[in-house]
């Protein structure tokens, strides 16, 4: 490969909340005990080095000494553009339709600010990413959770008799859909996605779209931007996007909208600027337009086939030696949502067990409860394959198949 995905990346004393934060409470891991490195798996960024072209961008700005006040260049909306219809076929965008964000969830309460009102239902799936738990809640929206089911081969699906009855009798009029689904991993094909968004026209229902995750989707399969299944879906949904997922750029804060109705459009970049919070940073501007270089697009192409690798030998594993721990292998992201269900009902355990077990000899995975997993694990296998390998040979001897 031309890019370096094996190299083990020393993050301690880097700012980085994955190590750093371990020990440290307000949901964090504990810390793992005397003799035992800890391999972060529970926040969802990458222990990977970014493509150079990011950190190239930055620095050939940083070496004009003035930060004063600033406008987004083209080459900024030039390059979202191409990313869009290079990578998810997008035909038909242009700046109008653009927005930035700071964040995918303030862009999503903005978003559901101007067709909701306070104490309004919005209907998600469950499991359900916690950001939106947090957000909705600390924003006056009540969520109404449709549960997806898994079908015989254990992939997660939508339940649309169940979605349609609680938009039909609950007086639903928004809609947060997570497209590609985390924490589940699930990338949505086309018939699906139809048949959710002709159920939210039949009921005039706006449609936020987080779509943060939608290039690391895993081989064999393709994102379908949900704007993209019809005319209607493209006016009836607010789709929100970030190189920050994709290129491990959280820390420097930057996302963007992506709306075709002039009219939402225009309210949710009014929304958006009312705390005078959610402006562009220059060095951000900079990271994206370094991330959707050529370069941007080969660092992708085999960083997607590294998290390949890594998520066949995590559910490999789990299938063949954690008896009574299931697993639905993702199609998309870097997460796993682990059932321990049947592991802690045959062991007399709790996840709390399972936990404690894990970090203290290192391995970091994060509490499921909080994503509507009543007896889940989250692991996040964004490492080089020989960590991933050492975690997973921790949790053999010491958690699952312990003596």
């Amino acid at each position: 490969m031309k890019y370096d995905f094996t190299s083990i990346m020393d993050r301690h004393g880097m700012d980085a909340v994955a190590v750093d934060g371990l020990g440290k409470g307000r949901g964090a891991p504990g810390a793992p005990k005397e003799g035992f490195d800890a391999i972060p798996m529970w926040v969802a960024d990458m222990n990977f080095p970014t493509v150079p072209t990011i950190a190239e961008a930055i620095t050939a700005r940083v070496q004009h000494h003035a930060f004063g006040y600033f406008g987004a260049r083209d080459e900024y909306y030039d390059g979202i553009i191409a990313w869009q219809e290079k990578r998810n076929g997008v035909t038909g965008l242009a700046k109008e339709h653009i927005g930035y964000e700071n964040g995918v969830l303030g862009g999503v309460i903005s978003a559901l600010n101007c067709v909701c009102s306070k104490g309004d239902k919005v209907l998600l799936h469950s499991p359900t990413y916690v950001g939106f738990t947090g957000c909705l809640g600390n924003n006056g929206y009540n969520m109404v959770l449709s549960p997806l089911v898994q079908d015989e081969q254990g992939v997660w699906r939508m339940d649309f008799a169940d979605m349609e009855e609680k938009l039909k009798t609950q007086n639903i009029h928004a809609a947060v859909f997570c497209n590609p689904h985390n924490p589940c991993g699930r990338v949505w094909e086309r018939e699906e996605i139809e048949q959710a968004m002709e159920l939210f026209k039949k009921y005039d229902v706006f449609v936020v779209s987080d779509e943060i995750w939608s290039d690391l989707i895993l081989p064999g399969h393709k994102h379908t931007p949900t704007q993209s299944v019809s005319e209607d879906a493209r006016q009836r949904t607010a789709a929100f996007y970030a190189p920050s997922k994709t290129f491990n750029l959280a820390g420097l804060v930057g996302s963007y909208h992506i709306i075709y109705n002039k009219w939402w459009h225009d309210r949710v970049r009014k929304e958006s600027s009312l705390s005078h919070y959610n402006g562009m940073n220059v060095l951000s501007m900079h990271a994206l337009i370094g991330a959707y270089k050529p370069e941007g697009y080969e660092w992708l192409d085999e960083l997607v086939e590294v998290l390949g690798g890594n998520v066949d030998f995590a559910c490999d594993y789990i299938w063949n030696h954690f008896e009574g721990v299931e697993v639905s292998k993702p199609e998309g992201t870097y997460m796993l949502f682990v059932d321990c269900t049947k592991w802690c009902e045959a062991h007399g355990k709790t996840v709390d067990d399972i936990l404690k077990a894990c970090w203290d000899v290192g391995v970091a995975i994060q509490d499921g409860r909080a994503f509507h997993g009543p007896c889940h694990v989250r692991m996040n296998l964004a490492s080089p394959l020989s960590r991933i390998q050492e975690a997973f040979q921790r949790m053999d001897k010491y958690v699952f198949n312990a003596e």
